[in-house]
């Protein structure tokens, strides 16, 4: 036989791996992508390496003399992003569903295990009907190798699953053990039973009912993005990528920034309203301060009360976590908690410095707070923020008060460099509050009650209620003109990349999860 014939052979089998033009259209009737027009937009183009191409199950299904398709339902390999390497798996749905058997499974850990031991990152694109019934126990074997790879990479690469079709059953503890959640409007997440998983596979379930998108951004918060397509979710995956280091060994990518380090914010005195009880737009705030205003959100529909999301000061990358006035008046309840405290923990392990703005006057106070768990719960930012070793920056920017001035990143939590505005209050609760409950007899009983009032409330302002008490003992660094903000943030995030810091030798910490 000459080399030629082999060749077109390989090209035969290769020609079956690639799928059909029915294939195809089926996906794009869906308004979905097939995996590898989807590899072909998340990867630079022409740099996409495919391996295990010619896989095949282990329980082989024959048509007509045969095999069905070789790949076993997922397309895995590596590529450049932005020039930098990456490891993909990407389901097939056109190959039984995209089911997952015992070899789907192989080929996805060894896609991972790759990606660990090279120190780059991994992309999942799921598109899913769950388990392969016809492999029965091996293809939940399969799942089991599956989720170990998980645990055991997490911190170390960063984990990008997204959600472009269904993802049914034990399938879904694979992308909820990876660090972030891309869903677009056409995936769905859920654990439920087979007649189910057969209704939404045939279309005939309405999202909102079974775990949609736009249910797990805004509702349980298992999803950490959310797009309208598979182009949208795809190119937001790039550039979350363009923010996180290839490995917890590396520093994010560093931009030689245009935006003047030096350059002064006076709009900001405009933003933040002086009245504390004004709600205003914290992500304004960020706009005005981080490099060309860029600032790349992460779980915006969901705790909105609280902010989190990546941006770039002096060309480094920060990750930003800011209470929200607009919602809830930025107090801080039990989605918020577990929202930051994840958020925190991510910037952590891949050594991104971590800027927190406070404008916070509480803990959301409540019976559904408390009997939900808001004390374990907001445990979980005060874990967060002093287990992590990278750089803490914090300014206050109006208000400070009670235990969440605490879990803050306050110096008590190791917090690096703390500011504060000079129209900013740090106490344990506001004045009006503390009158009410000090005062309360010398103010009913003086001649004019709200004379009486405005005045106690002036002396605690003055006394306790201000940032120069807080400055005087070293709980905060400065207190800073707000128009400053930028060139203070910029120095101080700059020596604070030097900081080396280890905690006490351990196994491990128990986390308020």
């Amino acid at each position: 036989m000459e080399m030629e014939e082999y060749v077109e052979r390989l090209r035969e089998r290769k020609k079956v791996a690639y799928g059909t033009e029915k294939d195809r259209d089926q996906q794009h009737r869906k308004g979905r992508l097939t995996a590898r027009e989807r590899i072909g937009l998340l990867f630079d183009p022409g740099t996409f390496e495919e391996i295990d191409t010619l896989a095949l199950p282990r329980y082989d299904v024959y048509v007509g003399g045969k095999s069905s398709r070789y790949g076993d339902g997922v397309v895995t390999g590596f590529g450049l992003v932005d020039g930098r390497h990456v490891f993909v798996a990407a389901q097939d749905a056109a190959v039984m569903g995209g089911s997952l058997g015992e070899m789907h499974a192989n080929k996805i850990v060894k896609a991972m295990k790759m990606a660990l031991s090279y120190g780059c990152p991994f992309v999942a694109i799921n598109d899913s009907g769950g388990a392969r019934i016809q492999e029965g126990v091996d293809s939940l074997a399969g799942y089991a190798r599956l989720f170990d790879a998980n645990c055991e990479a997490s911190g170390v690469i960063p984990q990008l699953s997204l959600i472009m079709g269904p993802c049914a059953g034990g399938a879904v503890y694979s992308p909820a053990l990876t660090d972030f959640i891309f869903m677009t409007e056409a995936s769905y997440m859920f654990i439920t039973g087979p007649d189910v998983v057969r209704a939404v596979m045939q279309e005939d379930v309405s999202q909102e009912l079974l775990g949609g998108g736009l249910v797990h951004s805004t509702e349980s918060g298992v999803s950490h993005f959310m797009s309208a397509d598979d182009k949208e979710c795809l190119a937001q995956a790039r550039e979350l990528l363009s923010y996180l280091p290839s490995n917890n060994q590396n520093d994010p990518p560093y931009h030689p920034p245009a935006d003047d380090p030096l350059r002064r914010c006076p709009e900001l005195e405009e933003i933040v309203p002086i009245d504390p009880y004004k709600p205003y737009d914290v992500r304004r705030v960020i706009s005005a301060v981080v490099d060309d205003g860029r600032f790349f959100e992460v779980h915006q529909l969901f705790a909105q009360n609280m902010v989190v999301g990546f941006a770039r000061l002096n060309g480094w990358v920060v990750g930003i976590v800011a209470n929200q006035p607009n919602v809830l008046a930025g107090t801080i309840d039990i989605k918020a908690s577990i929202k930051a405290s994840h958020f925190i923990r991510i910037c952590d392990a891949y050594n991104v410095p971590i800027i927190t703005l406070q404008d916070v006057p509480g803990f959301l106070p409540g019976t559904a707070q408390e009997y939900a768990g808001i004390i374990r719960n907001g445990a979980r930012m005060i874990y967060a923020y002093s287990e992590a070793v990278v750089p803490k920056i914090m300014l206050v920017l109006r208000k400070s008060y009670g235990g969440a001035y605490c879990v803050m990143s306050s110096k008590g939590l190791r917090g690096d460099l703390l500011y504060a505005w000079p129209n900013s209050e740090l106490a344990v609760m506001g004045a009006a509050g503390a009158v009410n409950i000090l005062y309360r007899k010398e103010v009913s009983s003086a001649a004019d009650p709200e004379a009486k009032r405005k005045e106690l409330e002036e002396d605690y302002e003055e006394r306790f209620n201000n940032p120069y008490v807080a400055a005087a003992r070293g709980m905060i660094d400065d207190v800073i003109e707000p128009r400053d903000t930028r060139r203070v943030l910029v120095r101080a995030l700059e020596v604070s990349l030097l900081k080396r810091e280890r905690h006490v030798p351990k196994k491990h910490g128990i986390s308020p999860v």
